[in-house]
């Protein structure tokens, strides 16, 4: 019933810069939050960082000063601006949310993307 949509990703060189972008669409009162998070070959799916409908934030320690979690209301997509990208960073990207999908919802429902792979390597 909701759905999340990517869009960026591929490849860059270390210290490069790439946008990853996320829109969620379908039955959808309140997106109370908007989350990323990454899966390294071989590693468990990871915290990247998640922005809250009142424009709070929160980053994994690796990526602060790094990635920039940011969102647009009116568009329902958020963004994850990656800069000095570091081979660390390769992995499969994945956009989520939290959705309140009617008003008379005591509860959020968390959906997932499809993921978009970057590839930090030079």
């Amino acid at each position: 019933q909701v759905q999340l949509v990517q869009s960026g990703g591929g490849l860059m060189q270390p210290g490069g810069s790439l946008r990853l972008s996320c829109t969620a669409s379908g039955t959808i009162y309140q997106i109370r939050s908007m989350d990323w998070y990454r899966e390294a070959p071989g590693r468990a799916r990871e915290f990247v960082a998640v922005i809250s409908h009142i424009a709070t934030t929160s980053y994994e320690d690796s990526v602060k000063g790094r990635f920039t979690i940011s969102r647009d209301d009116a568009e329902k997509t958020a963004y994850l601006e990656m800069n000095r990208l570091e081979p660390e960073d390769t992995a499969v990207y994945y956009c989520g949310a939290y959705v309140v999908q009617t008003p008379h919802d005591d509860d959020a429902s968390h959906f997932w993307s499809q993921g978009t792979q970057v590839i930090v390597s030079s």
